[in-house]
């Protein structure tokens, strides 16, 4: 999706493509990505031609941190070659601080980035910014903020990740899903939740998590097939930074397979939003909705996926201008997003 972005953008230029798939090394990158004509770029597996290449950044879009060591073993290679890597895998990265990073992950890119004075800068698959670019920017316009919640309020009927397996949707309700664990939901999607602490100058006294299940009456065709009744079809979970005794930091999921799913449960004002409440001085609520509009009949969720990998590639340059090391959404300066106009 964004390398069909990228290629007519005045301030990138593509000089290569790695794939993992054996069956697209050789062929043409814009074949692969069916775009109307091809690029004369071939995908490469060949980690090293690609570093031969001395590209300003890697812009990652590998899988999430179930394949922690593929990861790893990638972006160290281009971060001790010098070169700067910008991902939206590896979400427990976007606060590599966070007491559940097992240090395993986290030296070996230190040590790459000290060796090769490079910088690492992790996004998020979330998306991160719905859950830490956006809460932030808008607490920094209170005096007082004694509640903040970011929410994905999203229907997944056309999505084909794997919600099944790690959220339960899809299964029957005495079905344990992966992300049912605390700790395992923390570490995944959490990850925002101390960073927004940090910032707001509090150490937190716990962080805690709420899950609940909605079982469909009626069968429900979804992307991936039919989920029949008496299944699974809509979650919502909360993690919860607690300070003082009460929950002032919250992330908020309620995903649904239709939007008549969980009625009682929260929905945004338009279907298939990302939302921020803040109560406060003053107390304030954001919507952000992604849409395409150019006739091509994606969907929201689609429109969610290229924003999320736009704001890994539209942070090169500020990444390309930090010091080496790590880089977090409060290292970052403001991405306007030079040469989107044009």
């Amino acid at each position: 999706m964004v390398i069909a972005e990228v290629v007519d953008h005045p301030g990138f230029e593509l000089i290569g493509v790695g794939v993992s798939n054996p069956d697209k090394v050789g062929r043409d990158v814009g074949e692969i990505c069916g775009l109307s004509a091809p690029l004369d770029l071939s995908a490469s597996d060949d980690i090293d031609a690609l570093i031969a290449l001395e590209p300003d950044a890697l812009v990652h879009y590998g899988p999430t941190a179930a394949h922690a060591d593929t990861n790893i073993e990638v972006i160290t290679r281009f971060l001790r070659a010098g070169i700067d890597v910008c991902s939206t895998a590896m979400t427990p990265w976007i606060w590599p601080t966070m007491h559940l990073n097992p240090p395993n992950w986290i030296e070996p890119v230190t040590v790459a980035c000290e060796l090769g004075e490079s910088s690492c800068f992790t996004t998020g698959i979330d998306p991160g910014f719905a859950n830490d670019l956006f809460p932030m920017t808008l607490m920094g316009l209170c005096s007082e903020v004694r509640t903040v919640r970011a929410s994905e309020l999203l229907d997944y009927t056309n999505y084909t990740g794997d919600y099944d397996r790690e959220m339960g949707i899809g299964r029957p309700p005495e079905y344990t899903a992966m992300l049912e664990n605390s700790d395992i939901l923390v570490f995944a999607w959490g990850a925002t939740v101390p960073m927004i602490a940090h910032a707001a100058g509090i150490m937190l006294d716990e962080i805690t998590t709420t899950w609940e299940k909605w079982v469909t009456p009626v069968d429900r065709p979804t992307a991936k097939g039919v989920i029949a009744a008496g299944n699974v079809a809509a979650v919502r979970f909360t993690i919860n930074g607690v300070y003082r005794g009460e929950t002032r930091i919250q992330l908020e999921h309620v995903n649904r397979i239709g939007n008549d799913a969980a009625p009682d449960w929260p929905s945004g004002t338009e279907n298939d939003v990302y939302r921020v409440d803040i109560e406060g001085t003053p107390s304030i609520s954001q919507e952000t909705a992604f849409r395409f509009t150019d006739g091509s009949g994606r969907d929201a969720a689609a429109a969610g996926c290229l924003a999320t990998g736009l704001r890994a590639l539209n942070a090169v340059p500020a990444v390309n201008a930090l010091s080496p090391g790590w880089v977090t959404a409060l290292d970052l300066p403001l991405i306007p997003g030079v040469g989107t106009i044009r």
